[in-house]
């Protein structure tokens, strides 16, 4: 049982942007580092904690498609890079002291693990936090639903929706400064509004399996600590 965690099993979602500098491209080490070091931080409450990566600092799908790339061949390019920045996030955590697993959706047994649900939680069950890559495998899937569908099959008792902004706001905050922060809503109130927190699949998931989304700025440090331990930080979703 967690030590000092609110949460007994976590699966946190960080997407490719996290990986570099605002507005930028590509992998950043030392944002990297952050992230991993934060990560660790959060493990060591006793939590059993998953990882789910985004790509679009390397590819994103979404946009080469309307580039003329056939979209499913688009996606791919995507889940390849979630595989690239999740190799960074695992090498980097592991020089930190701390067990990881690499489970890819895609198979590539010669640098990570094939997706195996039970699998994957005998991992978590011995302390490995284990860093899910390649989305769900398949095209025309987000890695938000990837996080979703991931946390469902782990029974995850929260998923973290690590975010640049601090929780979910009624209008763009980089747009508009007088933006208001939601304390909390509705998994209904984000679909029939239509706000930009995941995709609609992907609330869909989490509101028919009960499990709780908390939107977060990962960007500040011990954030992630503190959403493990219970922190009133960010948006719940519920």
């Amino acid at each position: 049982m967690p030590k000092n965690a609110k949460f007994k099993r976590v699966l946190l979602k960080i997407s490719g942007e996290g990986f570099c500098h605002t507005g930028g491209k590509g992998i950043d080490i030392n944002e990297i580092k952050f992230i991993a070091q934060e990560i660790v931080s959060a493990s060591q409450t006793g939590a059993q904690l998953a990882v789910v990566v985004g790509g679009g600092n390397i590819v994103r799908g979404s946009q080469l498609s309307k580039l003329g790339v056939t979209r499913a061949t688009a996606d791919y390019m995507g889940m390849l890079g979630t595989v690239i920045n999740s190799l960074a996030l695992q090498d980097v955590i592991e020089k930190m002291g701390t067990p990881t697993r690499l489970l890819t959706a895609i198979p590539m047994e010669v640098i990570a693990e094939p997706f195996i649900r039970r699998r994957g939680i005998r991992h978590l069950e011995k302390g490995r936090v284990i860093i899910f890559a390649a989305g769900t495998g398949n095209p025309h899937f987000t890695t938000d639903t990837t996080a979703a569908l991931r946390a469902v099959e782990i029974n995850a008792d929260v998923l973290l929706k690590a975010t640049k902004v601090d929780g979910v706001y009624d209008d763009d905050p980089m747009k508009n400064p007088k933006a208001t922060i939601y304390k909390s809503l509705s998994y209904m109130k984000v679909l029939n509004e239509g706000l930009k927190v995941m995709d609609s699949t992907s609330i869909t998931l989490c509101m028919e399996n009960k499990i709780p989304v908390i939107v977060f700025n990962m960007k500040k440090s011990g954030n992630i600590l503190s959403v493990v331990k219970g922190g009133k930080i960010g948006t719940l979703i519920s």
